[in-house]
């Protein structure tokens, strides 16, 4: 197994070196350098949470948390396979944060991004509504994030998100920026890192981890019940993420401290 991976890890490292000389000799033009990984992140994350919205309102009952978790997790790890090479795949406001705080964009692309990624929340918001019946839609309140109905279910709804997006943070940065541990199996981890949370955190939280799939369903239901806590949860993993990586799990270039 170890060996298996080392030759990923090379074979990896050699696709990369051939795409940064076909870079050197073909500099990108302005469309694919600024404005194709936006509209990318705009289609990504429309489809993510268009996927995830119809997942949960379209739930049967004696599936459980099982129907989500699976289409949310799946959905992440096609969609990241699909659009690495063109935006990186964030498709996430806080993974967004975290990979420019650690080196991994450059600041131009990181409002229009953060952008891209809310609208591409409201379009599929939008799309599963237009997809499912009313009275469904309706009843999963066009699946917002309704868990969380009083101020006594607020810490550990809260230390949830936070931690639940750390961990799926940590795989991102780890996985796909970070040159020491850098893997082409990054689809694969962030897809079933999301798919194991919410199995295990479906019912404390709903496991939402990401800004842009709370805000779409919020908006064209009106429900705003504890929704910031979608937002600083989510947030404040990333940065929590960003900061061991910064400071102690990466690799001497992205490190910043202890080289």
């Amino acid at each position: 197994l170890g060996s298996k991976m080392e030759v990923e890890k090379i074979e990896l490292n050699e696709r990369n070196n051939a795409a940064q000389l076909k870079t050197a000799a073909h500099p990108p033009g302005r469309f694919e350098r600024l404005i194709q990984p936006c509209l990318a992140e705009l289609v990504g994350t429309t489809f993510f949470v268009f996927i995830g919205c119809v997942s949960v309102i379209e739930n049967l009952e004696a599936a459980g948390r099982l129907q989500p978790a699976l289409a949310h997790g799946l959905a992440v790890a096609v969609m990241v396979a699909c659009m690495a090479e063109i935006s990186g795949s964030h498709f996430n406001p806080p993974f967004t944060i975290a990979i420019f705080l650690c080196g991994g964009m450059e600041l131009v692309l990181v409002i229009p991004y953060l952008i891209c990624q809310l609208l591409g929340g409201v379009l599929g918001a939008a799309m599963s509504k237009v997809m499912t019946s009313k009275a469904k839609y309706m009843n999963a309140t066009g699946a917002a994030f309704t868990i969380l109905q009083s101020h006594d279910q607020l810490g550990e709804v809260f230390f949830a998100e936070l931690a639940m997006t750390c961990l799926v943070t940590m795989v991102v940065l780890l996985g796909a920026v970070n040159g020491k541990s850098k893997s082409p199996l990054v689809p694969f981890m962030v897809g079933c890192t999301v798919l194991f949370n919410i199995l295990a955190g479906g019912d404390v939280s709903g496991t939402c981890l990401n800004p842009a799939r709370a805000f779409g369903p919020a908006l064209l239901t009106n429900y705003w019940a504890y929704h910031w806590v979608y937002w600083v949860g989510p947030i404040g993993g990333a940065l929590i993420a960003a900061a061991l990586v910064r400071f102690l799990l990466g690799d001497e270039k992205t490190r910043i401290i202890m080289k």
